[in-house]
């Protein structure tokens, strides 16, 4: 399919030639930072949110704008923050005139035993992965709501809260939430602009750690009913499907290769796969 049409979809979906998405956790090159990439490519002006990866994130928005002729700009600050989820989603409406598309990408994860966490440590998991994009898709919905359009947010989960394994006690529980949280959103938002649409996506197994050995990867592929690791750009197109179908509101879609319905030999296999 050419790029044209690709483009064509998010224009008819959202009514406007120059359709706008912001993608949280979009700066340095992991899942987010793929999610934005797709959506410039597919039509939209694109802001990507960094805290750190600043100078990535920059060098990114350059490229692509020479690539598909779509502006992109980055918006900064730390989702530790509660201030930074209105700043960063009220400069993209600002500077572009109108929000059409959320995603909320960033997360942090870090293998910790259960008795080593800090009550600090367990707060800062669900500020930066829950009560961040809860706050990013209040300030998006603001916008949205006053476009006859609407417009359409997209929470990153996990497939393996449904399985989770150790080290990850806080993570986990702090990904768990995403779950209900877009249920909730899907049903506030929709009741004040029925074009307002909210979606889960729960990726896993995708973007290993490159110090993971083959034997491992290969252990990983079978524990998947199609027999491969997932990519980031599968995550990508999950995201462009909720974007462009406009009767599919309140559903978390797991792109895990089956892996969440899946235990080989009737064993999980758990590793910090992202």
């Amino acid at each position: 399919m050419g790029t044209t049409d690709l483009r064509s979809r998010l224009q008819n979906v959202f009514e406007t030639d120059d359709p706008v998405a912001i993608v949280t956790g979009s700066g340095s090159p992991r899942v987010g930072r793929v999610i934005a990439e797709e959506l410039s490519r597919r039509g939209c002006h694109v802001a990507l949110h960094a805290n750190t990866s600043v100078d990535e994130a920059e060098q990114a928005a350059s490229q692509w704008q020479q690539r598909f002729g779509r502006e992109a700009i980055v918006v900064q600050g730390p989702l530790e923050q509660d201030a930074t989820c209105d700043a960063i989603v009220d400069q993209t409406h600002q500077h572009f005139g109108r929000l059409d598309i959320l995603v909320n990408s960033a997360a942090i994860w870090t293998p910790t035993r259960l008795e080593n966490i800090t009550g600090e440590e367990i707060r800062r998991y669900f500020q930066v992965n829950s009560v961040a994009s809860l706050l990013c898709a209040r300030a998006a919905g603001r916008h949205m709501v006053a476009q006859s359009s609407g417009g359409c947010i997209i929470n990153l989960g996990d497939w393996a809260t449904v399985r989770p394994y150790a080290e990850h006690a806080a993570y986990f529980p702090s990904k768990g939430a995403i779950e209900v949280m877009t249920r909730s959103l899907a049903v506030e938002l929709g009741a004040n602009n029925a074009r307002i649409r909210v979606n889960c996506v729960q990726p896993g197994p995708v973007l290993l750690s490159d110090d993971i050995s083959q034997e491992t990867v290969n252990e990983l592929a079978d524990s998947t009913l199609v027999r491969r690791v997932g990519t980031p750009e599968d995550v990508a197109h999950a995201v462009s499907f909720f974007c462009e179908n406009t009767f599919v509101t309140g559903v978390c879609l797991p792109v895990d290769g089956g892996r969440s319905i899946f235990a080989p030999d009737g064993l999980q296999i758990g590793r910090n796969t992202g």
